[in-house]
C-alpha cells in the first residue's frame, strides 16, 4: 500500500512556526529549527558589523552599493529560505514588496553553520543557491572557526578556499576590505 502524498508547504504554513523557531521551506517541505545560538548569532553580528559599513555605506573607502541584511525572508519560487546574511548590489534590490520575503536572487548568501543546521544548508540550501543563480555562498563554522568560500561558475559552485582561525583575509565578494577572522569568534 502506497502513502499518500505530501501536501506541498505553502508560506501561510509559516504563520504557525512558533517564535522562538526559524521556518523555512526547502523543496515543498516545512522545515523549523531552534533560533541560533549565542556563538551563532555573535559570529553573524560581528561579520555584519564588518561588512555593512564599507559595503552599504562606503565607509572607510569601501565602494558602498551594496543592500546587507541580516535572516530576510528570500523566496527562490517554491522555497523560502532564510540565510543568516545576504546581499544584493543596490541597484538589482527591489524598491518595493507587496510581501515579506524579497522575490530578487541576491548576489551573496552567508549561512552560519549550527549543529541542527549544517547539514541541510551544505546539501539542499546549496543545491537551491546554485539552482537559481547566487554568486557567491560562504559557510562560517564558529565552532571550528573556519569560513568556505565559493563562487558560483556555469551553475556549479567552485570553491576558492577554506580559511580559519584568526586569519586576516580578503574575501569575494567583498576583498576591497580585510576581515579580521579573529573578531568573528566567541573565545573564551
Amino acid at each position: 500500500m502506497s502513502e499518500p502524498a505530501k501536501k506541498k508547504a505553502t508560506y501561510e504554513d509559516l504563520y504557525g512556526v512558533p517564535e522562538n523557531m526559524t521556518g523555512e521551506i526547502i523543496y515543498g517541505e516545512l522545515t523549523v529549527t531552534p533560533r541560533p545560538s549565542t556563538k551563532h548569532i555573535l559570529t553573524t553580528s560581528a561579520l555584519n558589523a564588518k561588512i555593512i559599513p564599507p559595503y552599504y555605506f562606503g565607509d572607510g573607502g569601501g565602494p558602498g552599493g551594496w543592500i546587507i541584511l541580516i535572516g530576510p525572508e528570500i523566496a527562490l519560487v517554491e522555497n523560502i529560505l532564510v540565510p543568516d546574511l545576504a546581499g544584493w548590489k543596490r541597484d538589482r534590490f527591489p524598491k518595493r514588496q507587496e510581501h515579506n520575503w524579497i522575490d530578487v536572487v541576491p548576489d551573496w548568501v552567508c549561512e552560519v553553520l549550527s549543529p541542527s543546521t549544517a547539514l541541510r544548508d551544505r546539501t539542499k540550501k546549496m543545491a537551491i543557491y546554485a539552482e537559481y543563480g547566487v554568486g557567491y555562498l560562504w559557510f562560517i563554522d564558529p565552532v571550528h572557526m573556519t569560513v568556505d568560500i565559493f563562487r558560483l561558475e556555469s551553475s556549479r559552485w567552485v570553491p576558492l578556499g577554506v580559511f580559519g582561525g584568526n586569519e586576516k583575509v580578503r574575501l569575494e565578494p567583498f576583498q576591497q576590505i580585510e576581515i579580521d577572522l579573529g573578531h568573528l569568534w566567541l573565545v573564551p
